[in-house]
């Protein structure tokens, strides 16, 4: 199990920023704030999934995971919380939020489904959260130029994000979860992901008026495809989910507990 507390971040989202705030690149900022543009939605979606999830368990079961659930709900309703102050400030920008759209209408069609496939696909967004978590951890220059609260506040998400890569995944595993339905979850989340974040990306840039910009594409290049890109580095963690004896926990959360370490006079602790 892994003890997961809830950490409020000291910094003030009252101050606006600018369209291009991450350091004057149009490319990075229109992805990181299509990012942002899908958390609030898919963070209550993760809770509603694993708190469901957990009632279904037996009550020795139950009692074996409360902690860890309640902590790693504390963590996904705070990343809500900034993340809609984030998204409020964008709206005021003019940016349209459709991945959110997309995203509740999806949800709506999909409640039909039972509860392992809502705690697989949780499960499965975990994993890609995990890995672009520790990408941008690893790679300061993703947020080079953006202002410090603005660096913090990344950071910050994805470090709690690497720390509880474990929790979505080992509750699936609790309930008895198949492994060719986490896999087929799993293929179906990818696409789907990758996809809504492309559409939402490309409508930022286009709101910004810097998607036909020749710089626009070789900023977008070098962050997702370079050896190290968010996306072209990640592949083989990403196949790793695929293997029937994979565990999240095989993946190194160092740099997370680093960060957290280093950087404890940013938050405080909740409860404490």
């Amino acid at each position: 199990m892994t003890d997961l507390v809830v950490r409020r971040l000291l910094i003030n989202m009252k101050p606006a920023f600018p369209a291009r705030w991450n350091g004057g690149d149009a490319f990075r900022s229109a992805f990181f704030n299509a990012l942002s543009m899908s958390f609030p939605v898919g963070e209550q979606y993760f809770i509603d999934s694993v708190r469901n999830g957990l009632k279904s368990l037996p009550e020795p079961e139950q009692a074996r995971f409360s902690v860890e659930i309640q902590g790693f709900i504390g963590q996904e309703a705070t990343h809500r919380h900034i993340h809609a102050l984030f998204n409020g400030h964008l709206d005021t920008l003019g940016f349209d939020n459709e991945i959110e759209r997309r995203a509740i209408r999806r949800i709506k069609i999909n409640a039909r489904f039972g509860l392992h496939a809502h705690v697989a696909a949780t499960a499965a967004t975990e994993h890609f959260t995990a890995l672009f978590a520790d990408w941008i951890l690893r790679h300061p220059e993703a947020l080079e130029g953006a202002e410090p609260r603005l660096q913090t506040l990344w950071q910050w998400h994805s470090a709690e994000e690497a720390e509880h890569r474990n929790t979505a995944f080992d509750l699936y595993q609790a309930m008895g979860g198949w492994h060719r339905v986490r896999i087929r979850t799993f293929y179906f989340i990818t696409v789907v992901f990758l996809l809504d974040l492309a559409r939402q990306t490309v409508r930022n840039l286009w709101h910004d008026r810097s998607l036909f910009v020749w710089s626009t594409w070789r900023s977008g290049a070098r962050l997702l495809f370079a050896k190290d890109g968010l996306i072209r580095g990640n592949l083989g963690l990403w196949n790793d989910y695929r293997a029937r004896e994979f565990h999240p926990s095989q993946h190194d959360a160092s740099r997370a507990q680093h960060w957290l370490h280093e950087n404890a006079g940013k938050f405080r602790v909740i409860g404490q």
